[in-house]
């Protein structure tokens, strides 16, 4: 059973009231039509934050909005591809205008195109991969760390990877994308932190989402994205630097990290 986490004074699956001592919290997750994302969006939305939703799927969103809405929560939606990277700036804004301000953004959008075997490469996919789970998040999370750094406050999560931490034969352009997605939050975390901004980067295991069905091989310790999102809300709250998703994962790849190159590339995954 997962953690579960209510806000004081109120009872479960609806929000905290928003009163002056209290203030209704604003935040924006991309990629929040299902999965990680949607599951966030609601336990947030417990919470007591007023968010912005944004995905391609607009369908989703709406039904994910119309869910969240009707158990006294505020959700918006906006259909958004995250490779349409000249359309953040202003969707940015109009986003910020919407909600009167913005305290927390998190990053969710990925996508995963395996190859198609260990001998198989495909640029297209590469390619693809780096756009949404870099790129994208470049994209959307440089101006939100401008923002952020010139008010003083504000929390940035993305959700990278266990795959970042280790250049496997498996899938080149996935763990390239969360490599340098790492890299990019830890980055943004040196910048920030003496601006008073907490940038947490997640690194979760296998989760029981679309993405997983995909995935050739044994998926161990697989956990459900409502798990994932209760370990991610508790680690906003104690402002951390960075997780892993399920726990077990930090010791499993502390024991990968340190596997020599000359045995490691002999591996199959």
């Amino acid at each position: 059973m997962s953690e579960q986490s209510t806000p004081i004074g109120s009872t479960q699956g609806k929000p905290a009231p928003a009163t002056p001592l209290n203030p209704r919290r604003r935040g924006l997750i991309i990629g929040a039509s299902a999965g990680l994302g949607a599951e966030l969006a609601r336990k947030l939305a417990r919470e007591g934050y007023s968010l912005a939703l944004l995905a391609r799927g607009k369908d989703k969103l709406d039904a994910l909005c119309l869910e969240i809405n009707s158990q006294g929560g505020n959700a918006h939606s906006y259909a958004h591809n995250v490779t349409d990277f000249d359309k953040v700036p202003a969707l940015l804004q109009t986003i910020v205008a919407n909600l009167g301000g913005l305290d927390l953004v998190i990053y969710v959008a990925s996508v995963n195109n395996p190859p198609g075997g260990i001998d198989k490469f495909n640029f297209e996919n590469d390619r693809a991969m780096i756009e949404v789970n870099l790129i994208g998040a470049m994209a959307w999370l440089t101006p939100v760390a401008e923002m952020f750094q010139s008010a003083k406050a504000g929390q940035i999560v993305g959700i990278s990877s266990v795959a970042g931490d280790r250049g496997r034969v498996g899938n080149p352009g996935y763990n390239t994308s969360k490599a340098g997605l790492t890299t990019y939050l830890e980055a943004l975390r040196n910048r920030l932190t003496r601006h008073g901004v907490n940038v947490l980067t997640v690194k979760p295991g296998f989760m029981k989402t679309e993405m997983l069905k995909a995935a050739p091989g044994p998926t161990p310790f697989a956990i459900e994205p409502s798990v994932a999102a209760d370990h991610i809300v508790k680690a906003m709250k104690k402002r951390k630097q960075v997780i892993y998703t399920a726990p077990i994962w930090r010791w499993i790849m502390l024991v990968i990290q340190h596997v020599p190159s000359f045995i490691f590339r002999r591996l199959s995954f």
